[in-house]
Formats: C-alpha cells, structure tokens, sequence
C-alpha cells in the first residue's frame, strides 16, 4: 500500500511539474512572441525614417547640382554673349586695319618717291655718291664705337679695381703663379786668390805630387792656367768646392804644402764646413720660427748657403721665399706656419740634386717625406716648379712665393746683352704703334712709359692703345714677373713773355 500510495502521489507531483513548467514554456513564448513584434515595429520605424531622411538629403542634393548647373548655364550663356561681341569689334578692327594699310602702302610708296628724290638731290649738293656717303657713314659709326669701347674698358678696369679688394683672397694665389720662372743656372767654380804666381809651382809640388794629393781628398778640379796670381777651383758640390777653398786658403796661408799637410787642412776645414753647415741651418729655422726640423733637414738647409741660381744665393731665396709665402697665408686666413715651413724648405733638392737624378722638386719631396715631413708640406715642395699639379693652397702660395722672389727687379743676374736686347725690343714694340712719340724702358724693364702726340691719339684711344701693346709684350717677349705699360697723353701750352 505504501508503495502504491507511494507511486500516486510521486506521479501526481510530476504531473504537477509537467504542467507548471508547460505553463511557464507557453508564457515565454507568448513574451517572446511579444518583443520580437515590439523589435519588429521598432526596426521598421527606424527604417522609415532613415529612408525619409535619405530621400531629403538626396531632395536638398538634387536642388543644389540643379541650381549649381543653372548658374554654369547662366555663364556660358555671358561668356557666348561676350564672345560674340568681341568678334564683332575684332572684324571691325581687321577692316580697320586694311584700310589703314592700304593707307600705309599709299603713303610708303609717296616716301620713297621723296626718299629718292632727297637722295638724288643730297648726292647733287653734296658732290658725294650714296656708296662714299654709306663709307663716311660707316667711318663715323666705327669712331663713335671705339670711343665707346674705350669707356666700357676703362669703366671695367674701374670696377675691377672697385672689386678687386673683395675677391683678392679667391684669385691671389691663382692669379700670381703666373710669373713662375724655370730657369736654373749653377755657379760650379771658386776663385782663389794667391800672393803671387810663384805658389802656383808650390801647389803643383814635384812632379805634381801636390795637386794630385789635393785633387784626390778633396774631389775637386784645381786648374792652374795663366791667370795671374789666382787658381780656379771646379766641382758641381759646393760643399766640397767650399771645403777645398778653405783648404787651399789655409794651405796658402802657412805656406808649407805637402801631401800630409794637405791631408791636416782638409780635415780641420771639413771640421769647420761642417758646423758653418749646421749652424747657419739652425739659423734659417730659427729665423723662420720653425723649432722641430729634422736634423737632417737642417743639415740640408745650411747646404743651400753655397749653391746659387742665376746669382741669387739659394739660402737667402728659400728664407726670402718663407716669409712671402707667411705673409700671403695671414691675408688668406690660412695657417702661415704651414705656408713657412714649405717655404723654407721648397729649395731641399737643390743640395742633393748632384748626387740623385730627377728635378729638384721631385727630389726634395722624397727627402722630405723620408724625413717624416706632412703630406701637406711634401706636395707643396713637388708642386712649386710644376711638375706635380698643386692641389691645396699651400702648394700654389709656394709657386708665387718662389716666382715673387726668383723675378723681383735685381733678385737674379743676366748678361748685359740678353738684358739691353730686351729693353730695346720692349721701346721698339711701343714705337711701332700709330701715334706713339717716344717710349722709354724703365725699372730694369720692369715698366714702360709712352708718350703719345694729343693730336692724333684722344684719352679711350690712349686707353685702348695701352691694352694692345701689353697683349703684343705678352706675345713677343719673354720675361719675368710683369712689366707695367703706362701711355702719357698731355697737352702743353707754351707762351713767352716779352
């Protein structure tokens, strides 16, 4: 009974449940049902109205492209109207113009009929045919074009004398090498002087045993020839040229000349060279400011004391050279130090250029970077003749300090002939030009003057005149440095009081 009862009422309950939840099943369902309408509504009336608001954008959008296209119309309508009327004044000023040439052409024809006639008559009155005319013409034009021409190259000196301050610092150091010189002459003979011409048979010694000992030690020639109470020593070293004068001077001095007395003096001036060499070296650097040159260097320097070029003592020319290069590196802003040091050094192969082939450029370039000079001062010291392209502005301050210095009035000796040869072919150019007076060389060359007669030369043909003879100095002659052509045009009025 209990199970049955049991049974009952757990069935009843179930059904109970069943029933309950099928109710609550149905309720959401129906709620269900009812937001899905209530979503359903609102969707539809979103819709609607983005449609109405689409529609009114689209309305407003419309109405703008419509008004917009209405204003083109409008103008193109203006602009139709406009060209219209443009054509039209553009007819009327063609037929214009076609009468206004049949005019012209009317009015061309009765001028040249006037133009012939005035022609006729001007060659009538003036005795003169149209082509004499036409070449008086022509002459006057060319007058007043040279004239002219003479004022633009005189205002154009003018303005690059004006300029010339500004762009000193970028052309000075091109502009100058221009006078680099290239020629070289060695002095390769000492003269000694003696007491009288019986020491020449003293130096000769016995059967020449003497001049045989010398010549031997020192490696030099001595000639003994007929001139009076003097003997020549030759050799292309000059160092050894020096050391045997001193010798021989000494050996004259004390008057007891033997092989083994030889020897002694050789030896004790050699000693004496020696420091000259080193100390006068010292000196050059010193001079300059340079205090950390290789001894070698130094050395090589105080060699140069006994070489010249042209007469010009080699030494003197490197310090001389030192200076010119400084100075121009201040005015460029660049480091003078630097522009020294190349300077005194430019001139090293000279001292070594017997004994090594080569220019002697070339050859103190490799001495200098052996001695562990910079690469600046090394190429300043290749490029200073030329034979190696300068490339920093160091090298070309060099090329015009050595030019400056090589080709100053009185720095280098030339013989007399060569010289009077130059001053006479220098006047006899100025002389051949039209106009010319009288010219006179002056400055050792350096500089002419012209005197030119005021009544057949104006101030621009003097002007111009001077520019012609420089170009044709230029081309004709050759000299160092540069010569200064100055034309002199004046007019004198002399009266005498009686």
């Amino acid at each position: 009974m209990g199970v049955v009862v049991g049974f009952f009422v757990r069935k009843y309950l179930a059904e109970a449940k069943i029933t309950s939840a099928e109710a609550a099943a149905r309720r959401v369902l129906e709620e269900a049902k009812k937001e899905t309408e209530r979503i359903k509504r609102e969707a539809l009336v979103e819709a609607k109205d983005e449609i109405h608001a689409m529609r009114a954008e689209a309305e407003r959008e419309s109405r703008e492209w419509r008004n917009e296209i209405q204003r083109m119309e409008k103008r193109l309508s203006q602009k139709e109207e406009l060209l219209d009327s443009k054509n039209l004044a553009l007819e009327k000023q063609e037929k214009t113009l076609e009468s206004k040439e049949a005019e012209l052409e009317k009015v061309k024809s009765e001028l040249e009929e006037v133009y012939t006639e005035q022609k006729r008559m001007l060659e009538k009155l003036a005795g003169l045919s149209a082509t004499e005319a036409k070449e008086l013409l022509l002459k006057r034009i060319e007058e007043e074009v040279r004239h002219d021409a003479a004022k633009l190259v005189r205002e154009i000196e003018s303005q690059a004398r004006e300029e010339g301050e500004k762009r000193a610092r970028n052309i000075i150091s091109l502009a100058i090498q221009r006078c680099a010189s290239d020629h070289v002459a060695e002095t390769t003979v000492s003269v000694v002087p003696l007491p009288n011409d019986e020491m020449k048979g003293r130096i000769i010694g016995r059967e020449g045993r003497n001049i045989r000992a010398f010549e031997n030690l020192t490696g030099i020639n001595l000639i003994i020839d007929d001139t009076p109470e003097a003997v020549i020593l030759s050799s292309f070293d000059p160092v050894r040229r020096e050391t045997a004068r001193l010798t021989l001077e000494k050996l004259i001095s004390d008057g007891r000349i033997h092989p083994a007395r030889i020897e002694e003096m050789y030896e004790k001036s050699k000693g004496e060279v020696e420091t000259e060499i080193r100390e006068v070296g010292e000196q050059a650097a010193f001079e300059i400011g340079i205090h950390n040159l290789h001894p070698g260097l130094v050395r090589v320097m105080g060699q140069l004391k006994f070489r010249s070029s042209y007469g010009q003592n080699v030494l003197k020319h490197s310090l001389e050279v030192a200076h010119l290069a400084g100075v121009m590196a201040a005015e460029l802003n660049v480091d003078a130090k630097l522009a020294k040091r190349a300077g005194l050094l430019h001139d090293i192969g000279k001292a070594i250029d017997h004994e090594v082939e080569g220019p002697h450029a070339i050859i103190g370039a490799d001495l200098a970077k052996r001695l562990r000079e910079s690469t600046q001062i090394c190429h300043a010291i290749e490029a200073h003749h030329g034979e190696v392209e300068p490339r920093t502005i160091e090298a070309v301050l060099i090329q015009a300090a050595d030019a400056i210095s090589a080709s100053r009035p009185g720095a280098r000796r030339e013989t007399l002939e060569s010289y009077i040869k130059r001053l006479e072919k220098l006047e006899s150019i100025a002389e051949s030009y039209k106009g010319v007076e009288k010219s006179y060389a002056m400055q050792a060359g350096r500089e002419i003057r012209i005197m030119v007669k005021p009544e057949e030369l104006n101030d621009e043909e003097s002007a111009i005149l001077a520019r012609d003879i420089a170009k044709k100095i230029e081309e004709e002659l050759e000299y160092p440095g540069q010569i200064k052509v100055t034309v002199i045009r004046e007019n004198r009025a002399v009266e005498y009081a009686k």
